[in-house]
């Protein structure tokens, strides 16, 4: 079985004489939200709870976080193979460790970092569409009363490699891949809250994620391409209850 683990160390060399890596190790400050710290290393909140086992995102001063998950180099393991078995690019994973050639070691620990947000770039380029799910009505529901607000609204999807499928309310959307649910800040939008989207249509406000701030959303849909096919858009958002 392929060994990942978080990495909790700073300043470790590997057994190369040509080649190395760093790993962080964070030591939280008062006034830190986890948000903060995964800007800050360029990486999710969501991998920052997994790797750390956290349950909730309350942090306390001295706390120490490990940032980054880390591939151990097995036998037979190329940089083309833990790329694929990643979702990364080779150059991502040689820029990350600061390798200067291909040539990897067993026992090597290779910093892999959270690649969800390549979905999302890669989105933005993609022209907008209607998505279209297998439960979704032919005729869009007219818009409910209640307090409407703007939002840029990007799409993504519980069916990725490595992803658990379980929203931040423990709403699982491997048992459901139609369900309608999106990501929210819940100073904007309460979660658990009944809403409407614009082009998507009735549903609850069940989920959080590290690029969702302010007047964004992300919505759920039950594959990569359609994903991809929403895009980035600016939609309303009204808040039934």
């Amino acid at each position: 079985m392929k060994k990942l683990v978080a990495i909790v160390a700073t300043g470790i060399m590997l057994a190369s004489p040509v080649l190395s890596a760093s790993a962080e190790e964070y030591e939280v400050k008062k006034g830190d939200t986890l948000w903060d710290i995964a800007q800050e290393f360029d990486t999710t909140v969501d991998s920052l709870l997994e790797i750390n086992d956290l349950n909730s995102d309350m942090l306390y001063p001295k706390q120490k976080l490990a940032v980054y998950k880390k591939y151990l180099v097995e036998k037979g393991d190329t940089l083309y193979g833990i790329s694929k078995d990643h979702d990364v690019t080779v150059d991502e994973l040689k820029e990350w460790n600061k390798l200067t050639t291909d040539l990897i070691i067993v026992g090597q620990e290779l910093i892999i970092k959270e690649a969800k947000e390549k979905a999302v770039a890669a989105a933005s380029t993609s022209k907008p569409t209607e998505v279209k799910s297998s439960t979704a009505s032919k005729k869009e529901d007219s818009q409910p009363d209640g307090e409407t607000i703007s939002v840029v609204a990007t799409a993504y999807t519980a069916d990725c490699e490595g992803c658990s499928g379980i929203t931040y309310t423990g709403i699982n959307l491997n048992n459901d891949r139609n369900a309608k649910v999106i990501a929210v800040d819940p100073s904007i939008i309460p979660l658990g809250s009944k809403v409407y989207v614009e082009g998507y249509g009735y549903a609850i406000a069940g989920d959080i994620g590290g690029a969702i701030k302010g007047n964004r959303i992300d919505i759920h849909v039950p594959t990569r391409q359609e994903a991809l096919n929403w895009g980035v858009r600016n939609v309303k958002v009204t808040v039934i209850e």
